[in-house]
């Protein structure tokens, strides 16, 4: 693969709040998470950001192994769970849980689907960057 380069950038708004953007890219407003003081909620914090690249990164892997396996699914969904926890070093986002939800045609493509979503976790370019301990829940369900 060739190197890619990925430009974001961040404007302080006041309190403990910005405005994050990309080129091209909707802006977002991010904010010190509310468990901190003078936190806030209501707005994407850099530990909603972190869990949420492991989450996606996932799904698109999927979508792109499927695609290569001709895997017929008529449905992806997952929820994720970042755990910050404190540790000797500081506070670091320790584990990170994600629970994909795969729809497949037939029972006949349970176990394949499950695989192709093993696959998808160990080849997530996010989740191998980072340093928490990625754990994988996977549901395949007939639909």
């Amino acid at each position: 693969m060739d190197r890619h380069t990925y430009r974001t950038s961040v404007r302080w708004t006041g309190e403990r709040r910005g405005s994050l953007a990309s080129e091209g890219l909707p802006g977002i407003t991010v904010v010190t998470p509310p468990q901190f003081p003078g936190g806030h909620e209501g707005a994407w914090s850099p530990e909603h950001l972190f869990t949420a690249a492991a989450e996606a990164c996932l799904m698109t892997t999927f979508l792109a192994i499927a695609a290569n396996s001709k895997l017929d699914f008529k449905e992806y969904s997952s929820v994720a769970e970042g755990i910050l926890e404190k540790t000797e070093s500081g506070y670091l986002m320790t584990e990170i849980v994600l629970r994909p939800r795969v729809v497949v045609a037939a029972a006949d493509q349970v176990d394949r689907a499950k695989r192709i979503l093993e696959k998808s976790e160990k080849h997530c370019l996010i989740s191998n960057s980072m340093k928490s301990r990625i754990v994988l829940e996977a549901e395949v369900v007939v639909g």
